[in-house]
């Protein structure tokens, strides 16, 4: 089907990882091609498919950074046309208005923002959720490779919203746009810093001094690595356990785990110790999920690499809606377990 200049573009939101994660890769490529799309059977790999509120605010965001004309934004629709305009800079306010993840509504205008350029925008809901990048991880990892690639942008937590009860606030900041440049991130230089946090909020702190007692225990951290907060600002209970790494040329890399009911304060901190131990094993610089955060921004710089971890399905599914909407060769390179991942050529 044309529209405009461009054929629409189809998407059977059921492929792959079949989430939400196709839906927001689609949102932000789209608002930056200009390429309209329609997406059928929308996270129809989920118990409850379809839009949930996160994504429809997602959606919303879009539609308003572009001027877009949107078909199907409606809670639980399992179709959406979404045929975009250009992406224009402001002053913007999305509120999830539960305990969705206000980091994914971030993921999904991220490409379009980079474009529009200067722009603030306030983000309303969770941002510390079990299933989605915290905030701590976009921060300190995602956000230091997206200011080296050039993107002028900074971002600031002003109040935690932990899972259920959400209710939190971050504020992003994008200056004057600028072509991403792609960079190598091929080796990890020797670890120079790390450090492991423990936020508790409306909870025992003992609960944070456990996990850190198990970060010490199997890291071999020393107390003076080791920091407990409790959390004021938050309308809800909640708990993160961070563990952090910093290399000697100053790329970090964040490994987390979320409290939850029925589950242990050293069942939380032995789930990330073993994604901080598989890192460190690996030795390579990106651990899965950032690699996950990369796809679209190296893709869109049309160059660089990075090394990881296998390739985890968000991953795999995001190389599948990328082709569709830009033409950048991408090479995955199995090197043992591991992959570099290679990316070259010009959009369409």
């Amino acid at each position: 089907m044309e529209d405009g200049t461009h054929t629409r573009i189809r998407i059977d939101g059921s492929f792959g990882e079949g989430g939400g994660q196709i839906l927001r890769s689609a949102l932000g490529l789209s608002a930056i091609t200009g390429k309209p799309f329609e997406i059928e059977k929308i996270r129809a790999r989920r118990r409850k498919p379809g839009l949930l509120r996160q994504h429809l605010t997602a959606v919303h965001a879009a539609k308003t950074l572009t001027n877009a004309t949107v078909h199907g934004d409606e809670l639980g629709s399992k179709f959406l046309v979404f045929e975009p305009g250009t992406p224009t800079p402001g002053d913007y306010h999305f509120a999830v208005g539960s305990a969705g993840s206000a980091t994914l509504v971030f993921q999904a205008i991220l490409p379009p923002l980079l474009v529009a350029g200067r722009s603030r925008v306030i983000f309303e809901g969770g941002t510390h959720n079990p299933w989605a990048p915290p905030f701590s991880s976009i921060e300190k990892a995602f956000l230091p490779i997206l200011r080296r690639m050039g993107a002028p942008i900074e971002a600031r937590l002003e109040k935690h919203g932990f899972y259920p009860a959400g209710g939190g606030r971050f504020v992003v900041d994008v200056g004057e746009p600028s072509p991403l440049s792609g960079i190598d991130i091929d080796r990890r230089d020797k670890i120079v810093k790390r450090r492991a946090i423990a936020k508790v909020a409306q909870l025992e702190p003992s609960i944070a001094r456990r996990e850190l007692d198990v970060v010490a225990d199997r890291l071999g951290f020393d107390r003076s690595e080791l920091i407990a907060m409790q959390v004021q600002d938050s309308i809800g209970p909640g708990n993160i356990l961070t563990i952090e790494f910093e290399d000697a040329a100053g790329s970090h890399e964040v490994f987390t785990g979320f409290g939850e009911v029925r589950r242990s304060a050293e069942v939380v901190a032995a789930g990330a110790v073993r994604d901080a131990r598989n890192w460190l094993k690996a030795d390579v610089p990106v651990g899965v999920h950032l690699a996950d955060q990369l796809m679209i921004p190296f893709a869109m710089a049309g160059s660089g690499s990075f090394r990881t971890l296998p390739l985890s399905r968000h991953s795999l599914t995001n190389l599948t809606i990328l082709e569709k909407f830009l033409d950048v060769p991408i090479e995955v390179q199995q090197e043992g377990r591991n992959a570099v991942v290679r990316f070259g050529g010009t959009p369409k």
